[in-house]
């Protein structure tokens, strides 16, 4: 009997722990997401050491941010360090584990470590190299095997039974070629399910406005780019994608378009968001300019390794096409529906908008199911924590999310591993 009784009040409480819990949908129809870092996970972490390389610079440039991270199905995280030849480890608690490379067939370390785009089969699989070829590991760093894709590569996203998709691009002699296709891991076979054609001449004119460059005396260039997004929005938003209830989620920012198909690559259905498209007015472009202007004029450093003489120059350079172009401004600019998505781990999928500045992180919910639908509008908000919103640096995963954000006011390196509790405000 007394068996029988604990049993009893075990259910009661786990069905009484159920009543109580949220959805994330019933979160974000509050308003603003309000997110709580959880002060027991990766505590005594020494972060001046395990992300020294925050402080990586390239010809002056920071480049420490370029980081993202992975979540194993057991809840441990992976960090990518760009221009490293290793990864950093951490278990479900986020306790920094070790660091670790590639190990080949031979037993010796690769030289580069590429960036791990997802899990697929118990294994790791990276972004390609400047040869074409991607790579599978263990979660110690044990080679596996290589794939090779004829095309460079936007993104890659596991899916199931051992297929994973990208978003491929190719230049032809007359065209750009922008398309989504599915790779089996086992056999290396692609099928491209979505493609898009843009004429070079086309897109080349389409760069000229708000974007800049400058070529060195050691032939190296400087590239900047002052608008979120320029006034043709098709150049720089490639499709973005996602697998969410066994479907391949396809979304096409400039047009607001969503694409479903199954795993075989097969279209079910087409739909459209259902908030208004934007668009930046010609005041709000000649201040993002105008702050833009400022920067560069405040900038320190060089740009290149080149002489001091070659700096200057393409500073002035820069600046004069900058204010050329402030005095350009006379209408408003289409902006893209959304900038990037990311499923939570009730499988909705959030469409954040494309920010008009630093900060900016409203966005809509768009739940798919059987039906897919418009839920609701919300932001996120962080109290400790300048997040950056995408999903190299935010990961959910059992209700939390798992993020690689930096602290707001901190003495030495900024730069944390960090979980937050979701709650509605």
């Amino acid at each position: 009997m007394k068996i029988k009784y604990l049993i009893l009040i075990c259910l009661l409480v786990i069905f009484a722990g159920r009543l109580q819990s949220q959805s994330l949908v019933d979160i974000y129809k509050k308003g603003t997401v309000k997110l709580v870092p959880d002060k027991e996970y990766a505590i005594n972490n020494d972060w001046d050491k395990i992300f020294e390389t925050y402080h990586d610079t390239i010809y002056n440039r920071p480049m420490g941010e370029r980081k993202s991270i992975i979540l194993t199905p057991d809840g441990s995280v992976v960090v990518n360090h760009a221009y490293r030849n290793y990864y950093s480890k951490f278990d479900s608690t986020g306790k920094f584990i070790k660091e670790f490379g590639i190990i080949g067939k031979s037993g010796k370390k690769f030289k580069d470590a590429y960036t791990i785009k997802g899990v697929l089969n118990g294994k790791f699989f990276t972004s390609l190299d400047n040869m074409g070829r991607m790579y599978a590991f263990d979660y110690d760093g044990n080679y596996v095997k290589e794939l090779k894709l004829d095309y460079m590569t936007r993104d890659m996203i596991p899916l199931k039974n051992n297929k994973f998709a990208v978003v491929g691009w190719v230049i032809w002699k007359e065209k750009f070629r922008d398309f989504v296709a599915i790779v089996d891991y086992n056999t290396n076979e692609q099928k491209i399910i979505w493609e898009q054609f843009t004429e070079r001449n086309e897109k080349t004119e389409r760069r000229k406005l708000f974007n800049y460059s400058y070529t060195f005396e050691n032939n190296s260039s400087i590239h900047i780019t002052t608008m979120p997004y320029s006034k043709n929005v098709g150049i720089n938003t490639p499709p973005l994608i996602e697998f969410v209830k066994d479907q391949l989620v396809i979304a096409l920012p400039v047009t607001g378009e969503i694409l479903i198909y199954n795993i075989n690559g097969n279209l079910k259905s087409k739909d459209e968001i259902e908030w208004t498209l934007n668009s930046i007015s010609v005041e709000e472009q000649k201040e993002i300019q105008q702050k833009a202007i400022e920067r560069m004029k405040n900038r320190k450093g060089k740009f290149s390794p080149s002489s001091d003489e070659d700096n200057k120059k393409a500073r002035t350079s820069i600046l004069k096409q900058m204010e050329e172009d402030l005095n350009k401004i006379s209408e408003p600019i289409p902006a893209p529906a959304f900038s990037t998505i990311i499923k939570d781990s009730d499988e909705n999928l959030l469409f954040f908008d494309m920010p008009k500045e630093d900060g900016h992180n409203k966005f809509n919910v768009w739940v798919y199911g059987k039906e897919g639908q418009f839920i609701c509008q919300s932001s996120f908000a962080c109290d400790d924590y300048n997040l950056q919103i995408n999903p190299s640096k935010m990961v959910f995963h059992n209700g939390y999310i798992y993020g690689l954000q930096t602290l707001k006011e901190v003495k030495g390196n900024p730069l944390r591993l960090v979980r937050f509790k979701i709650k509605g405000s």
